[in-house]
């Protein structure tokens, strides 16, 4: 049986965000005053091994809003989806404001259906508040529990009353064999890429610039391996930024990206790189993440522009990341998705790799042969051994005599040489170089094998 699914439901504004981070522990969607700024549905995994329970728990947007961007029935069908595939609903109201006619509606929309509902009377800040609640029994709708968030009333309760109405499942939770986290400005089609990796309509899609407000984490199965695609809010220069929303959907993406265990780096085909466009890459190369650009919408221009032409501008464009992989495909119709997803594991796969300390010195070696480092102060400086201490990135330590001898041009030529002779050639590689201790008396570098 599938993992059983809880999906939270509510008119705008009684807290259903909140209540998503609250039981998660951790803030995963955007919580502000404006109404409607949940739009797709926001999923996360709730496991207790020790309680031997796990359930999914989905975040949906208001009930009875009307989107200023004409997305509202698009949002509806997104609420629709959540209800459908739930095992247990929890239907949030706010006793501060009362019972008001949306919420009547809420509840008339839930009226019939044959699976768990839980009342959840949020804002309870103090027990004497708790009263306030009684007027919402009239919806005759099972139990009720008061809590707040913000005071962190009940949570321990609301889980239990939660875990008691799951179905049975003896589904396994198996951890995701990958983390890809898609980025880019906005319009690119990053939401459509997901909901064809998804198979299904997870993402709404429109021609409306910002309709993804917040980083969604999609599980998708291919050859029966788990993966989450992360899609992300499409962003626009900081002077743009009109909104708070849109100051959130910046840090999301960001913090979607240190996440990521490979970003997709989304362009459309037909517009040229951005200011945008190259602050997100600016973060990629700060966190050493394993990126490959994607030119998407490529079935227009397939006939009137060749690849090359794009993959020269890319390298022109982002030439610290020359060696990062360049992908054309169409999301809409999925061509050339498959094998993205597949060059993006074996990226992954790189970011892992471990190389022998004794391979590390004989390539080094081999490099300082061809081109020794400039002179420093009448002095050549000398470089000792190297050796390998972390993966994600490949983290590699160069001992030598003097850090500061060796120039950022010489240390270009040192990663170069690595780039080139060693198995993770297309991910970024950390390289430090460090001063060596007293006690250290090996010269690995500088020796001739016997």
């Amino acid at each position: 049986m599938p993992i059983p699914k809880v999906a939270i439901v509510g008119r705008p504004n009684v807290g259903k965000s909140s209540l998503f981070n609250w039981l998660a522990g951790r803030r995963l969607a955007i919580v502000d005053d404006f109404e409607g700024v949940t739009r797709d549905r926001m999923t996360t995994l709730i496991r207790d091994e020790d309680e031997d329970y796990a359930f999914e728990l989905i975040d949906t947007g208001g009930l009875g809003i009307d989107d200023p961007d004409d997305l509202t029935a698009d949002v509806r069908h997104q609420i629709e989806l959540a209800i459908n595939s739930a095992d247990v609903i929890l239907l949030v109201v706010d006793v501060q404001t009362g019972l008001m006619p949306l919420d009547e509606m809420v509840a008339e929309r839930l009226r019939g259906l044959d699976r768990p509902v839980i009342l959840v009377a949020n804002k309870s800040d103090q027990p004497h508040q708790d009263n306030l609640a009684s007027e919402f029994h009239r919806f005759g709708r099972g139990i009720m529990i008061t809590v707040s968030t913000t005071q962190n009333r009940n949570r321990s309760d609301l889980l239990e009353l939660i875990v008691e109405r799951l179905p049975p499942s003896d589904q396994t939770v198996a951890d995701p064999s990958m983390k890809v986290t898609i980025v880019g400005r906005r319009n690119v089609g990053k939401s459509t890429f997901v909901n064809t990796l998804a198979e299904t309509d997870r993402m709404i899609v429109s021609e409306v610039a910002g309709t993804t407000r917040d980083s969604v984490d999609v599980h998708f199965e291919i050859d029966g391996q788990t993966f989450i695609a992360i899609d992300t809010p499409g962003l626009r220069k900081r002077k743009s930024q009109r909104t708070d929303l849109e100051f959130y959907g910046m840090h999301r993406a960001q913090r979607s990206i240190r996440r990521a265990d490979v970003v997709l780096m989304f362009f459309d085909g037909n517009e040229n790189a951005s200011k945008v466009d190259k602050q997100l890459i600016g973060y990629v190369i700060d966190n050493y993440k394993p990126c490959i650009f994607v030119v998407n919408k490529w079935d227009l221009l397939k006939d009137t522009m060749p690849t090359e032409r794009w993959v020269r501008y890319l390298r022109r464009q982002f030439p610290t990341l020359a060696y990062a992989p360049i992908a054309f495909i169409t999301g809409q119709t999925g061509k050339n998705v498959k094998t993205l997803l597949n060059h993006a594991t074996m990226l992954y796969k790189q970011s892992q790799e471990r190389v022998s300390t004794g391979q590390l010195n004989r390539l080094l070696r081999s490099a300082i042969s061809a081109h020794q480092p400039p002179m420093y102060q009448n002095r050549r400086p000398k470089l000792y051994y190297a050796t390998q201490v972390g993966t994600e990135p490949p983290t590699i330590v160069v001992m030598c005599n003097d850090p500061k001898a060796f120039g950022n041009d010489y240390r270009r030529y040192l990663l170069s040489v690595l780039r080139d002779h060693l198995s993770f050639g297309e991910v970024p590689i950390k390289m430090y170089l460090e001063k060596r201790g007293r006690n250290d008396d090996e010269d690995v570098i500088n020796r001739r094998d016997n």
